[in-house]
């Protein structure tokens, strides 16, 4: 038979991790059989806490308990009797079970144990429920990205270093490597005894796409270095042939000053303009001319000083042009070595990272 809930005494039963007031809708009626047997089927919303091991995710197995025992009763009054098959409790869980949502039930385990609680003893029943996460969507939705722009930033290797292209190309990955990161905090709970494994993933995603981002900077540093000395002897040579022009063209001073300045600028557009090996011997006479009166021991040193300087700016600009043909465009193919240098070390290094991470995955997800 069946009667109201109200009239027949009820063990004032608990569950100790419950952390919220039950919700459900109770059940009025209690069933009574005719051997005595007494059943009392309630629902039960339950909201309880658990703590997690988050090491391994989003391949964790969770373990969590729920402790069912009386409030004052101790256990000489009350006292319980469990079934002790896993399978049979397990099998009957999941029939019961309406949605696992992102958990799958491994298997349930009971176990009776009798507490102290002040001078008495009181009888616990703890059901240790073990959990494994369902891990597809999170693979699906954060790591094959996360592995994406790995190789989108192997792939930058492949792209021009002149210009900033590439530079902005692996600004906006390291950018979205670190979204991933401001989603991954919103997921992992912000208590947890150890580093998660993923959160290590990340880290050292982030960190070798910087490294390689560092890398490319300096690199592009080394090239604009040879062009800036290349614009830079351009405009040399440009501002010595104006020189060259003027000096040749311009009227003759006859200040010693001055006509030792002329010397020089002379001396220097030998080598860019080409001129004859021997010294302007029309524009020395003159000079010797107009100064023989006045500075005739001035003008019989600046007699060999033409010879002697120009004799120095060949041999200078003769060593100078050798080395550039010896060493044209030095920096840029210091950076091309480091670049290609880099990228098989870059490559080696987070394979070994990713294997490293992976097996600890699997090990971990093992235990």
């Amino acid at each position: 038979m069946r009667v109201p809930a109200n009239l027949l005494w009820k063990p004032d039963l608990m569950i100790e991790e419950m952390i919220e007031k039950d919700k459900a809708v109770p059940i009025p009626f209690i069933t009574i059989d005719a051997t005595g047997i007494v059943e009392h089927v309630r629902d039960l919303m339950v909201v309880s806490t658990c703590k997690m091991k988050m090491y391994t995710f989003p391949f964790d197995i969770q373990s969590c308990t729920l402790s069912l025992k009386s409030i004052i009763y101790p256990e000489e009054e009350l006292r319980f009797q469990v079934i002790n098959d896993s399978k049979l409790i397990t099998e009957w869980t999941r029939q019961m079970m309406r949605n696992e949502s992102e958990w799958f039930l491994i298997d349930i385990t009971v176990k009776d144990q009798s507490v102290p609680r002040f001078f008495e003893k009181q009888s616990v029943l703890i059901y240790t429920i073990r959990m494994k996460r369902r891990s597809a969507l999170y693979i699906a939705n954060f790591l094959v990205p996360i592995l994406f722009f790995f190789c989108l930033d192997l792939a930058s290797f492949l792209m021009s270093d002149s210009g900033g292209e590439k530079v902005s190309f692996k600004v906006t990955v390291l950018l979205a490597v670190t979204v991933m990161q401001l989603i991954l905090n919103e997921i992992l709970p912000s208590s947890s005894e150890w580093i998660p494994l993923i959160a290590v993933f990340c880290i050292g995603i982030f960190g070798l796409i910087m490294i390689s981002l560092l890398e490319t900077i300096l690199v592009m540093y080394l090239i604009e270095k040879d062009s800036a000395s290349k614009e830079k002897k351009a405009d040399k040579n440009r501002s010595l042939s104006e020189d060259c022009g003027n000096t040749f063209f311009k009227p003759v001073d006859f200040n010693f000053n001055n006509f030792l300045s002329d010397v020089k600028k002379w001396t220097h557009c030998a080598c860019v303009c080409n001129v004859s090996d021997e010294p302007p011997s029309e524009l020395l006479s003159v000079a010797k001319e107009d100064k023989r009166s006045q500075q005739m021991e001035d003008s019989n040193s600046l007699e060999k000083l033409p010879d002697e300087m120009s004799e120095a700016v060949k041999a200078l600009s003769l060593l100078l042009s050798r080395m550039e043909e010896r060493n044209p465009d030095y920096w840029t193919r210091v950076a091309k070595k480091l670049d290609t240098i880099f990228f098989f070390v870059y490559v080696i290094v987070s394979t070994l990272f990713l294997v490293v991470i992976f097996s600890v995955w699997i090990n971990a997800k093992d235990e």
